[in-house]
């Protein structure tokens, strides 16, 4: 996805601490967030826009 070209990921800090279901972000790109599984990152991405990320972000349960 040419939209993520240079980000640099990190490890969500939603992400289960068992090595397990990861989700790793991207947030360094002008207008465009990055999401995708750690076990696969050369696997597909996904790219949301800013106000759509943080409307989601919003809406995701807290960990017990």
């Amino acid at each position: 996805m040419d939209d993520l070209i240079g980000a640099r990921w990190r490890k969500s800090t939603r992400s289960s601490s068992n090595g397990g279901a990861c989700v790793e972000v991207a947030d360094n790109l002008p207008g465009v967030v990055g999401v995708r599984d750690s076990k696969d990152p050369a696997g597909p991405a996904l790219a949301f826009g800013p106000v759509a990320w943080r409307a989601f972000v919003a809406h995701v349960p807290e960990r017990a």
